[in-house]
């Protein structure tokens, strides 16, 4: 999908977890791949378009460590990975493939044998990584997140920051402080490319922060969440994570939500 002059992005469908998005800008040297999608059935053919657009690759920059946007990075096995140390640190571990299986099953053969590539550079600041590409560090979805940005184009790849239309996944996350940090991101772009879902802008940035303040405030009860923009996403299974984490990052206690490790079946 073109958004500007060599900048596309590419919506896996259905909009929901297990179907994330990736983008590609062509620049000078190159293009420059922001998140690799997770099994070979979506990276493959996103390679494959990648490829007709005749240039090389140098870059890839992962938004997140998580698999769904860091699956396919054997894709691209003569690009430089750029991720924050965080995800390097993900990264450098061996995929939880049981894991995976049990959390998103309909890709249970795929995730056998699954592999990934380390990240090659850490960015830790923000950074003009080429002339076209801005590369911002933030947090919120996890404590280390990044985003790309072509100021020239006016587009955001929001990746793991953003969910538009799709229930977000706050397991290693703090609602509370990602709705604070999505206050800075609507204003970075008008349109901005989610990690999940259809291209957005502001006005969904907006939902998305009013949706993690809902399960802040919800104490630990995901019936608590009002009504809301929210009602039609899909994937409001998660709604029992994304609260639970909240209400355990409320009484200083970081640890990964009970809900989580029973739905990768490691509780």
């Amino acid at each position: 999908m073109p958004l500007a002059p060599g900048v596309y992005a590419w919506l896996e469908e259905p909009h929901s977890i297990g179907h994330p998005n990736a983008g590609v800008v062509v620049d000078e040297d190159g293009a420059t791949v922001v998140d690799t999608l997770m099994v070979p059935s979506q990276s493959a053919g996103f390679a494959a378009a990648v490829s007709q657009l005749g240039r090389r690759v140098p870059r890839v920059v992962l938004t997140s460590g998580h698999i769904e946007f860091a699956g396919g990075t054997a894709q691209f096995r003569l690009a430089a990975v750029y991720g924050s140390a965080l995800t390097s640190a993900q990264l450098d571990q061996p995929p939880n493939i049981d894991a995976y299986q049990a959390f998103m099953p309909e890709f249970a053969e795929e995730f056998e044998g699954l592999e990934t590539r380390p990240v090659s550079h850490i960015v830790d600041s923000p950074v003009m990584l080429t002339p076209a590409v801005e590369v911002i560090p933030i947090q919120g979805h996890t404590p280390g997140n990044l985003m790309v940005r072509v100021p020239a184009a006016g587009v955001l790849f929001a990746g793991g920051m953003c969910s538009f239309g799709v229930t977000p996944l706050a397991f290693q996350g703090d609602p509370a402080a990602w709705a604070q940090a999505l206050t800075a991101v609507a204003d970075l772009a008008e349109a901005i490319v989610p990690g999940h879902g259809p291209v957005g802008g502001p006005a969904q940035v907006h939902e998305l922060q009013a949706y993690l303040v809902a399960c802040a405030e919800a104490q630990g009860d995901p019936s608590a969440i009002p009504t809301g923009p929210w009602d039609g996403w899909a994937d409001r299974h998660l709604d029992a994570i994304n609260v639970e984490r909240a209400h355990l990052l409320s009484r200083g206690d970081d640890r990964i939500p009970s809900s989580m490790l029973r739905a990768i079946g490691s509780e």
